[in-house]
């Protein structure tokens, strides 16, 4: 049965100017094959339900609620393009067999069984796939994924593929190790020593526009920081392969298999993962799940976990009980375990105080570190234009959340910055969401410093 419009990211006791829970704002969204935002054509383009104002309008997404893999059904909505067209959209060209094209099709109805209950199509992560997504996502797993993505040059196919492949290695290595000075080698491995480094990042692999170049920026910037631990949200297949290919010195833990979903990915030579599962939220319409492991860090227990809180204003009761799961699944811990939980939450602040507040022993990053206002807002439309919202927005969508270790050294945040804020060469950000970059530092405990 159809649900009420979307209200917004944002209605939410931020409003931006006139945004209101009674005026539904182009939030919660995902704009497929955008096409129309930077096409000087003005051709339709396919985009969320968030702006909807009849019902027929509103196109219904339904998820497999028996499972975490899932399959996104392909309804799509057209609307007319052209509010904003300053800018020039790069198309990514996607190679894909027929047959691949009859299997991508084949899936587009999923079987009555399979259906959960409808759910209005204004989330920014439950948005239906266009047919650009499906042949990326079908692609990596019948040709080697670096041919899949790539701007379409005139060289043969043989050609492509080295040229692209040799783009996206040197996008993620970028200046090796051995180039640098001594002095820097020797601050970058005193600081890996003592410093645990953690990303978190919602990379919107949903969205394929210009996804070649945003691929590219999204290895730059891992090969950048070589984080110990990232976490990420909205990873798709075919990125996922990609990742997997070019980022070998990392170990990839994923939530699923199919549709968008979350990863841990441990860095081998610092983290060594002892073991992991994932928890699933048994009232989720939109297949999120809570993915864990347990691992070794510098001789130190740690548990790491992330998860990609059901979206939309209207799913906050959703949102909240799987917000209490985590913070379950965190006290419940080994106690000898430092547990770090970071992914986009979908929070609003009220929603937080609505459950009374963090619960005892848990801690927010960033509220810990003084509330820093340069690393506050994840989710800011005021600067990133990669989705068209007629409103300045500016929400803290993305969190990270400790519980010390009760005994034993104290893992304590030093830092939280955020990354993916430069534009690239193609006017797009990497991501709709900013990168959450976070070091932290162990301390003796109180009895070891007495003891000693």
């Amino acid at each position: 049965m159809d649900e009420p419009p979307c209200s917004s990211h944002t209605c939410s006791g931020e409003p931006p100017v006139d945004c209101s829970d009674t005026a539904p704002c182009l939030v919660d969204t995902i704009v497929k094959g955008k096409t129309g935002k930077k096409n000087k054509k003005g051709k339709k383009r396919q985009s969320a339900a968030c702006q909807m104002k009849t019902d027929s309008e509103c196109t219904l997404v339904t998820a497999e609620q028996s499972s975490p893999s899932q399959h996104l059904p392909e309804h799509l909505e057209k609307r007319s393009a052209g509010s904003k067209n300053k800018k020039k959209s790069q198309k990514t060209r996607i190679i894909l067999p027929a047959t691949s094209i009859a299997s991508s099709a084949h899936r587009e109805e999923p079987s009555s069984s399979q259906k959960a209950s409808a759910q209005s199509a204004c989330d920014q992560s439950t948005q239906t796939e266009s047919p650009q997504l499906q042949s990326f996502q079908t692609l990596s797993t019948q040709t080697p994924p670096i041919q899949g993505i790539h701007s379409p040059p005139t060289e043969s196919k043989s050609t492509q593929t080295k040229h692209s492949s040799f783009s996206l290695e040197q996008a993620y290595w970028g200046r090796s190790f051995t180039d640098q000075s001594t002095d820097e080698q020797e601050t970058q491995s005193s600081c890996r020593n003592s410093h645990l480094t953690v990303l978190s990042w919602n990379i919107d692999c949903l969205d394929t526009e210009n996804i070649s170049h945003r691929v590219k920026g999204l290895l730059s910037q891992f090969g950048k920081y070589r984080a110990d631990v990232v976490l990420l949200q909205e990873l798709v297949p075919g990125c996922l392969t990609i990742l997997q290919n070019i980022m070998k010195d990392y170990q990839v833990l994923q939530g699923s298999d199919d549709g968008y979903f979350t990863a841990i990915l441990l860095r081998k030579d610092r983290v060594q993962l002892l073991q992991s599962n994932i928890v699933k939220y048994p009232t989720t319409e939109m297949g999120r799940n809570l993915v864990i492991a347990h691992v070794s860090f510098l001789g130190h227990p740690l548990c790491i976990m992330t998860s990609h809180l059901e979206s939309c204003k209207s799913n906050s009761q959703e949102r909240l009980n799987q917000l209490r799961r985590v913070w379950k699944w965190m006290k419940e811990a080994p106690e000898d375990h430092t547990v770090i939980f970071g992914g986009d939450t979908n929070l609003r602040d009220w929603e937080v105080k609505k459950l009374g507040g963090l619960p005892d022993g848990i801690t927010d990053v960033w509220e810990m570190l003084g509330e820093p206002e340069e690393s506050k807002y994840t989710w800011d439309t005021s600067i990133n234009d990669n989705k068209e919202i007629p409103h300045s927005i500016r929400l803290r969508f993305d969190r990270l959340f400790l519980r010390a270790a009760a005994e034993g050294a104290q893992l304590r945040p030093e830092s939280m910055t955020l990354i993916g804020l430069e534009k690239l060469k193609c006017d797009y950000f990497i991501s709709d969401h900013w990168g959450i970059l976070c070091t932290f530092k162990f301390e003796a405990s109180e009895e070891q410093r007495v003891n000693d």
